[in-house]
């Protein structure tokens, strides 16, 4: 009976482990907004290209950091999307496409989707957040390591950006950051 117990034990740590190293729960960002209507929370989209390094660099370093996993799964829905690609999008009552999208160019750079467009997207990667409902908050451009981030995902989780309303501020709240993640 103990070694049965043991042995149960064993099984259920490796499946707790094997969890938390899957990392990141992405969804679809209409999976994410019908997620939020159930369940408030603050929304991370990765805006990324098939081609760009630095967004591969991104996925490699920064959403592999086991502190940045844990964070985000706790505190965002976390939303891919390739700001090249050919889905359909619906968002905010309208469907956003990529209608210059060529297929003969899928491995390579293509035509910029729209709603990348109506995000104000300009480089790859970029991280934008969203607050509770679902409205942007401010797309973040750049790789980011996973300390970079973490500024980023406490600035808003916190809400720390509703009182920062200056570069002053902007940079005095950089300098009195603590930083917590490894790595």
């Amino acid at each position: 009976m103990k070694k049965t117990i043991l042995i149960l034990i064993v099984i259920m740590a490796g499946i707790s482990a094997k969890a938390q190293e899957s990392g990141i729960n992405w969804m679809s960002l209409e999976d994410a907004l019908q997620a939020q209507a159930n369940s408030p929370k603050k929304i991370m989209m990765d805006a990324y290209t098939d081609w760009c390094g630095p967004c591969k660099m991104l996925d490699k370093n920064t959403f592999q950091n086991p502190d940045v996993v844990k964070y985000i799964n706790e505190n965002y829905y976390a939303v891919k999307f390739n700001a090249e690609g050919k889905e359909e999008v619906n968002f905010k009552e309208r469907v956003f496409k990529n209608p210059n999208y060529d297929p003969n160019r899928a491995a390579g750079r293509n035509s910029q989707h729209e709603l990348a467009t109506a995000m104000s997207i300009t480089a790859y990667p970029t991280i934008v957040f969203f607050n509770e409902k679902g409205d942007i908050l401010l797309p973040v451009p750049g790789y980011k390591t996973p300390a970079q981030l973490e500024l980023y995902l406490k600035l808003f989780f916190n809400d720390d950006h509703e009182t920062i309303g200056s570069q002053e501020q902007w940079d005095q709240y950089q300098k009195d950051f603590v930083f917590e993640f490894k790595g």
